[in-house]
């Protein structure tokens, strides 16, 4: 471990122990960095043609930024708009350049300063940093990423997360709330938590909320058959009945100086043994964990797909969803395809880390938590019909979804 590596972690480490010492380094940095991005950019003029769009904070070019931003390219009333991306490693995502409207930046650097100090829109599906504040005169979008199962911000009651109390948590949310203009909502169920995770009510700021459906779910209506054959054909699993298992992270598993980190829980070897022959994985971690998996003993049966791009390849691809508290699930709901909830530590979650919106009965799918269970929900789901409730969650969670959501976002955001 280099001499910064090791410096980062030790930081890490007294941070997780010391809540004074946390706040004090976070205030501090961000002070910094905000000095920063406005000396980058002093007098620069806000381009009101200009967008500036961000994902998972520079991980990837994906969600609902995407579908936006693909969009605009090919409506004629955007014809006159250019466009920045925001990545931390954009030497991956060059082909953007091709259309010659599109700049690319590295995350947190100058010439990222410079895009958010000009742009008249930032589109985000995350929290934008703390020391990010428009100007007056811009708009911040905050599209956020899944229509939560697990309680957000002000809702928490209990936090067992290690790098954030309870009370750092809220100030985060409440710093967001103040920046943005709009707060993307899929649902009323959405609107209804939205409003309270960040304490919209309160503050009198519900009129924030923009209740028009998620433009990345436009791609699960519209997509054609062929175009599910293609991703299949290039992942390798055109012969296979495919899973997609897509757990969420735990807030309390934390190493320092490498961030949030997954233990898978599942027994892959029995797994193996029961389905093989006729299923194969996709393992999809969450955008926050950290890292990595090795899958080679059971190469052909997992793929480890946490680095894929865009997550809705892999909705279309796979022919059942396995998962525990994500919200990959109210999605997955739009293709009609059977899902299973694996919540092995379902009663730590539910009363120690977090909590629910929903109880276990209204979701859409059986609540397993052993591999015995799991295998024979999997291998029943050959058979699976969407029922009546089935249905009628898709309503409830769903019901803006009709292939055009972007197109309305974008209407009600850029007059």
């Amino acid at each position: 471990m280099n001499i910064a590596k090791k410096f980062k972690k030790t930081v890490f480490d007294i941070a997780k122990k010391n809540k004074a010492f946390r706040i004090a380094a976070r205030t501090g940095r961000d002070n910094a960095y905000r000095a920063k991005m406005i000396l980058d950019d002093p007098f620069g003029k806000i381009d009101d043609r200009l967008v500036y769009f961000q994902t998972f904070s520079g991980r990837g070019y994906s969600d609902s930024p995407k579908a936006m931003y693909e969009y605009m390219l090919t409506a004629p009333e955007y014809r006159d708009f250019r466009f920045v991306w925001s990545f931390k490693e954009p030497e991956k995502y060059e082909h953007l350049l091709s259309n010659g409207r599109t700049q690319i930046v590295k995350f947190r650097s100058k010439a990222d300063n410079k895009a958010l100090r000009k742009a008249k829109y930032w589109i985000s599906n995350y929290r934008m940093l703390d020391y990010q504040h428009p100007r007056k005169g811009q708009i911040y979008l905050q599209c956020w990423h899944g229509t939560p199962l697990k309680r957000l911000g002000y809702d928490i009651i209990d936090s067992d997360n290690a790098m954030n109390s309870l009370s750092e948590i809220r100030e985060k949310y409440r710093t967001d709330a103040k920046k943005f203009r709009w707060l993307l909502s899929p649902s009323p169920f959405a609107t209804d938590k939205f409003a309270t995770a960040w304490n919209l009510n309160e503050t009198g700021q519900r009129n924030k909320i923009l209740e028009k459906g998620y433009p990345r779910n436009d791609k699960l209506i519209s997509f054609i058959p062929e175009e599910r054959e293609g991703i299949r054909k290039r992942l390798g699993v055109n012969d296979k009945n495919v899973i997609l298992y897509a757990p969420t992270w735990r807030d309390n598993q934390h190493t320092s100086g490498q961030g949030y980190t997954y233990k898978t829980e599942v027994d892959f070897d029995r797994l193996q043994r029961e389905l093989g022959d006729e299923y194969v994985i996709l393992f999809r971690a969450h955008y926050l964990v950290a890292n990595s998996f090795d899958f080679d003993r059971y190469k052909g049966f997992v793929r480890d797909v946490s680095s894929y791009g865009d997550i809705n390849d892999l909705y279309i691809a796979s022919d059942l969803l396995v998962t525990d508290y994500s919200s990959v699930f109210f999605d997955y709901a739009n293709l009609e395809r059977p899902i299973i909830f694996y919540m092995y530590d379902l009663e730590h979650y539910a009363n120690e880390m977090r909590g629910f919106y929903l109880s276990l009965n209204e979701l859409p799918g059986p609540v397993v938590k052993d591999e015995e269970a799991l295998i024979a929900e999997i291998k029943a789901a050959g058979e699976w019909e969407p029922d009546e409730k089935y249905q009628e969650f898709r309503k409830r969670f769903n019901p803006y979804e009709d292939g055009n959501s972007s197109k309305r976002v974008l209407e009600e955001v850029i007059r």
